[in-house]
């Protein structure tokens, strides 16, 4: 019996040696490939017994699961053996199945391993057989199940590559109907992933689904290139043009065409002429905008015509123009009338966007014709008469054609109203030098502002003015649009002043009789605007003089207070506008619009403060505080540390506020109705946090403004920022200052619940507000570290590495009290304030804080700060000891601030001790007597081992592979000798030494592995030490 067994291991040595051969001459090239599956198949065809094939295969191949390094050779052996085990041969059927099955077994063994190499190469082969898997395999439903779990399992693994593998593996099932829980997972950690690849690998995974489909279209606005791209092109394979709602082909066009990145970009490009216009399309650029609703989405549209024009992918066809939208009745085109056939919306945009595009490169053209000499210029001349010929036949023939053709489409009613703006903005094409053509647009023009506005009644009898109620013509970009062609028209110096005024003489006569209803109202101040916004300021002043009624008629009806809300608001804007035009503004003016900013309903509350806001930022707030307070003295504020409050109930006719005070008091205001329903353009406290935003990034140009104030204002932006009442106010993202390291502090104890006072809630209420917390104190983080601005002349840091960002080396003249030295003694001492028994709301609070604390970064030249830093964080250690992960980031902290002490000896002595805590207005007192080593955390317990073994693959691995373990794999390993338990500081001291023994021999394992490229790596353990891996 003894004899038989040494026979059968002689045997199976014997064929493992072979297997092992065909494994090491797979690893050259794929070309050797097919042939080496032939002699394998035959291999095991001729062994004994499939176990024992099995059993000597799995020996031969485990040396690859403990290859760390990704070599080409390495992956065509894992190519290999992934084919043999999926491929199944037709002559021994029964054996490949069965030899799948043993192999999958095998494999899922070694994805539970703690070595995370094997469980990574384990991942790699299962995804690499599943994907290669034919649909007719046999394969147990058991055995699929559990290859299924054991990937569900492994998609939570801590290694970013095995998670990546895992995914791969599993996108085979996740389009099955029976596996809808594996679509859940992928969605489910999508949105959690912090490694790109594995983002990248679920994004890839997707099936095209209602669901999926806004998941994918969110990735591309991740912050990776990479992940950006793979949604892209998902999008192009598996969503048609025509699966997708308008606002989704709109989010994907708009984000991608205007990528950051170029690969991006003409990932997105590509996705759009390829599978959008040519295959959905037919190549047909105005079929495509039918589907992207020109009319909501222009921008969108416009910048895919001109990406489709820069390519040079859009050819004008011959005869293609305006023009057969224009015929005639008669063959003698003089006198007779035309025929106007009207336009799309699509073909409107489209033509205007082509004709734009052609003039801009013959301008460009021309102007490189100028700058040349020779052939060149003749050649560059040419090309611009080309464009500018191509333009012409394009273009309506003459002036009269095109302003018939506007005409046209005006009177056709509000359905054309896109088409006849796109027509107004061609008018730029034009040339209005001659008197006769200039007289014909000007008549249209002036037909245009007098025409009345579109209102209608409602059931109660109120008008309702169609539009905006503000802009002419209710619609910005239409006034915009009639704007630009009476500059063009009335291009001569102050004629398009004279003209409008005289127009808004005419409309405002029944105002000023108070015989007009509120549509003449409207129309004459929306008349008023345009003209503000678009008059030349030093003409404008020569007309004031004559036409001062325009602004007396204004202020006389806000206070009269006329019963429609939109005249009271477009005056508002008016009298803001002018006050802009003003050289200081007048008392009557910044009254009027303070008194509508305290007293008026919301809408008017809401245009008076950008009317303010405006004016503190043209003028100066002093220069209007100036005009608010007249009769009281000038007095220096620079000590302001405070806003003074203000009760808008009990002002009246007085105003003797600030500007600033009167305005930081709308955010306590709460009469304004509900902000959470309120859009972006329609929240007071989202105007007043823009404003206040550009005058902390302006801060330079405003020194009237204390700097004391900044704190406070920085303070209110960003817990405004993080409310749920402004979640959708894009505005105040742009909340930047230089004052976070003073504002950190208050705004992290207003927004953390449970401390301070702060109300609590329900478990999923408490976790949404610390997310909130967490995430404001990193975009402060942020906005401290890295500038707006990088300047030129700032030296960058020689310690430049990223294994330690908790010092710097930079120069720079900010004080540390304004920097991040700064804030990390304000976040240790506001740990170090808490006392050793904590509630859950403080352990928290507290863990938050030194999350941040572990990521600033001591410049070398505040040595003071780092001295105070180094005795502080034993106080903070000893706050968070439960916390072992942070304890870890502290004490690495400590080193590196031990590093950068130049005089370490040096003890800190009470006066540099008070001065710091003086120029941080702290009151804290430090132990200067204490020691400053890190107090140890408690030496781990023994847990009771189990005694039940368990089967599975284990490996030699490196040293420093051992503190890689899977979170999954929770079972202990088996022995049956006795376990000594060491302490944690000499487990440390262990994983130290044993470090430093790998870093020295780094360079001898180098030249080693240089020389395993030629060596087999399948065959590198003998077959006395592969006995433990049967």
């Amino acid at each position: 019996m003894a004899k038989r067994e040494i026979e059968d291991t002689d045997e199976e040595k014997l064929l493992m040696q072979r297997i092992a051969k065909i494994l090491d001459e797979t690893r050259t090239s794929y070309a050797t490939h097919n042939r080496k599956l032939k002699e394998l198949s035959l291999l095991r065809s001729k062994s004994s017994s499939l176990p024992q094939f099995f059993s000597a295969f799995s020996r031969a191949l485990i040396p690859l699961f403990d290859f760390q390094r990704r070599l080409a050779s390495a992956e065509r052996v894992v190519r290999f053996v992934s084919v043999f085990a999926g491929t199944r041969d037709p002559d021994n059927a029964s054996d490949s199945d069965e030899f799948l099955d043993y192999f999958l077994k095998f494999l899922l063994v070694a994805a539970a391993a703690a070595n995370k190499t094997a469980r990574s190469r384990a991942c790699q082969i299962v995804s690499e057989i599943i994907l290669r898997l034919p649909d007719d395999a046999e394969v147990s439903d058991d055995l699929l199940d559990e290859v299924i779990e054991c990937m569900k399992l492994r998609v939570g693994d801590k290694v970013p590559i095995i998670r990546t593998l895992a995914v791969r593996a599993l996108s085979r099932f996740v389009n099955d109907s029976d596996n809808s829980d594996i679509l859940d997972l992928f969605l489910e950690v999508l949105p959690l992933e912090q490694n790109a690849d594995v983002r990248k690998m679920i994004v890839l995974s997707l099936p095209p689904t209602s669901v999926t489909s806004q998941v994918i279209i969110d990735r591309t606005l991740d912050v990776s290139e990479s992940v950006r791209k793979a949604a892209y092109c998902v999008l192009a394979n598996k969503f048609p043009l025509q699966s997708l709602s308008i606002k989704l082909r709109t989010d994907i066009l708009r984000r991608g065409l205007a990528d950051r990145s170029i690969v991006v970009s003409k990932e997105c490009f590509k996705l759009m002429k390829d599978e959008w216009l040519t295959k959905c399309c037919n190549g047909d650029p105005l079929e495509l905008l039918k589907y992207l609703d020109v009319e909501t989405y222009e921008s969108v549209s416009e910048s895919v015509i001109e990406a489709l024009l820069k390519a040079g992918f859009l050819k004008l066809h011959n005869g293609a123009s305006i023009r057969q939208y224009i015929s005639s009745n008669s063959d003698s085109t003089e006198g007779c009338p035309l025929n106007i056939h009207l336009m799309e919306a699509e073909v409107a945009l489209y033509w205007r966007i082509v004709c734009k595009h052609l003039q801009s490169e013959a301008n460009a053209k021309g102007s490189d014709a100028a700058t040349t000499m020779g052939t060149e210029a003749e050649v560059y001349a040419a090309e611009a008469s080309d464009k500018n010929d191509l333009l012409e036949k394009i273009l309506p023939e003459t002036v009269d054609d095109y302003i018939e053709l506007v005409r046209a489409h005006t009177n056709a009613g509000a359905n054309h109203r896109f088409t006849c703006r796109q027509l107004l903005l061609l008018g730029a094409m034009f040339d209005f030098s001659d008197a006769t053509n200039r007289r014909v647009a000007s008549a249209f023009l002036q037909e245009l502002m007098r025409k009345p506005l579109e209102h209608e009644d409602d059931e109660e009898g109120n008008v309702i003015v169609i539009g905006d109620g503000l802009n002419f013509g209710g619609d910005n970009d239409w006034a915009e649009a009639i704007a630009r062609l009476a500059r063009k028209v009335h291009a001569a110096p102050g004629e398009f002043e004279e003209v409008v005024l005289a127009i808004i003489e005419e409309l405002a006569q029944p105002c000023r009789e108070r015989t007009a209803d509120c549509v003449q109202w409207i129309h004459s101040l929306s008349l008023t605007g345009l003209l503000l916004k678009n008059a030349n300021q030093s003409v404008l002043v020569a007309f004031v003089g004559e036409h001062w009624y325009l602004s007396s008629n204004m202020d006389n009806e806000l206070q009269a207070k006329h019963a429609h809300l939109d005249v009271q608001r477009i005056a508002v804007r008016c009298l803001g506008i002018f006050g802009l035009l003003e050289r200081i503004p007048s008392e009557e003016l910044v009254k009027q619009l303070s008194i509508s900013y305290i007293k008026g309903p919301h809408p008017i509350s809401m245009e008076a403060c950008k009317a303010l806001v405006d004016l503190g930022m043209w003028h100066g707030p002093q220069e209007v505080d100036r005009v608010l307070k007249h009769d009281l003295p000038c007095q220096i504020q620079c000590d302001k540390k405070f806003f003074s409050p203000v009760n808008f109930s009990d002002l009246e006719g007085d105003l003797n506020v600030g500007l600033l005070d009167l305005l930081y008091g709308g955010f306590e205001k709460d009469d304004w109705g509900n902000l959470s329903t309120c859009t972006e353009d329609e929240c007071v406290h989202a105007v007043l946090g823009e404003g206040f935003a550009k005058i902390l990034l302006l801060s330079e140009k405003y020194p009237s403004i204390p700097t004391s104030l900044h704190p406070v204002l920085l303070s209110k932006l960003i817990s405004l920022f993080f409310s749920d009442e402004t979640e959708h106010t894009q505005g105040l993202k742009q909340c930047l200052s230089k004052c976070i390291s003073k504002a950190f502090i208050p705004v992290m104890r207003s927004m953390w619940p449970g401390i301070y006072g702060n109300s609590g809630g329900s478990s999923f209420m408490v976790s949404q507000m610390r997310k909130r917390a967490v995430q404001a104190s990193r975009f402060m983080l942020q906005m401290m570290q890295v500038p707006l601005y990088a300047k030129e002349t700032q030296p960058e840091s020689e310690n430049n590495s990223t294994e330690v960002p908790q010092v710097i080396d930079s120069c720079a003249e900010v004080p540390f009290e304004c920097d991040e030295e700064g804030l990390a003694i304000r976040i240790g001492v506001e740990v170090a304030s808490f006392h050793s028994k904590k509630t859950a709301a403080e352990k928290s609070y507290v863990s938050a804080l030194c999350s941040i604390l572990v990521l600033l970064r001591f410049r070398l030249s505040e040595q003071g700060p780092i001295k105070f830093m180094r005795r502080l964080l034993s106080r903070v250690v000893e706050c968070v000891l439960s916390e072992k992960d942070l304890v870890k980031e502290l004490k690495r902290m400590a080193e590196h601030l031990m590093i950068r002490d130049e005089q370490p000896d040096q003890e800190l002595l009470q006066d540099e001790v008070n001065l710091i805590l003086g120029k941080l207005e702290l009151e804290f007192h430090l132990d200067l007597d204490g020691s400053i080593a890190m107090p140890q955390t408690p030496a781990a317990r023994p847990k009771a081992r189990s005694t039940r073994s368990r089967r599975r693959v284990t490996v030699e691995h490196d040293s420093s592979e051992d503190e890689v373990v899977s979170p999954a794999s929770t079972v202990p390993s088996t022995t049956h000798h006795t376990v000594q338990v060491r302490s944690q500081r000499a487990s440390k001291t262990a994983a130290l030494s044993k470090m430093s023994a790998y870093t020295a021999s780094a360079k001898k394992n180098h030249e080693i592995e240089e020389l395993e490229e030629e060596d087999s790596l399948v065959t590198s353990e003998g077959s006395d030490d592969s006995d433990q891996y049967s």
